[in-house]
C-alpha cells in the first residue's frame, strides 16, 4: 500500500462558540477562541490518499488533479472566509478545526472517486505550527 499527501493552504477567521451557553461560559470554555470580533488562522491541509500505483503511470493518484480538486472544492470555499458565516457546509457546527476536518473527509470521499480509485485515509489540518487535527473517517 502506497500513502500519498498533497498540502494546501488557506487563510480563515472564525470564532468558537456556542449559542446555546453565554458569553461568560464560552469566554471559559474557549478563551479567546470566543472573541465576539472573531479571529483567523493561516491553515495547512494535508490530504492523503493511498492505494497501490497504476500499471501505466506508476501513480496512485495524480497529484496536479488531487490539488485541483482540493482548491475547487475546498480552499476555494473557504479561502479569506469566516468559517462561522460564509461556507455553506459548516453552517450550523461549531467552527472547530476537529469539525473542519469532518467536513472536507465528507468532501473529498464524494469527489475523489472522480479522479481515482485510490482512497482517502487522513485528513489533517495545521491550525498553528502547534496545534493540529488528523481525521481518518472513523
Amino acid at each position: 500500500m502506497i500513502y500519498i499527501s498533497r498540502q494546501e493552504h488557506f487563510n480563515a477567521a472564525h470564532k468558537l462558540h456556542n449559542p446555546a451557553w453565554s458569553d461568560e461560559r464560552n469566554k471559559e470554555v474557549f478563551g479567546p477562541c470566543a472573541n465576539a470580533n472573531w479571529h483567523g488562522h493561516n491553515y495547512d491541509l494535508i490530504v492523503t490518499v493511498k492505494g497501490l500505483p497504476d500499471p501505466e503511470t506508476g501513480f496512485v493518484v495524480d497529484l496536479k488533479a488531487l490539488s485541483t480538486l482540493i482548491r475547487e472544492h475546498i480552499v476555494d470555499h473557504v479561502d479569506h472566509k469566516n468559517l462561522n458565516l460564509d461556507v455553506p457546509f459548516m453552517a450550523g457546527k461549531l467552527a472547530s478545526t476537529e469539525n473542519l476536518s469532518m467536513a472536507f473527509w465528507e468532501i473529498l470521499q464524494r469527489e475523489l472517486p472522480a479522479i481515482t480509485t485510490a482512497q482517502l485515509h487522513c485528513v489533517k489540518i495545521y491550525e498553528t505550527p502547534r496545534n493540529f487535527v488528523e481525521y481518518y473517517g472513523e
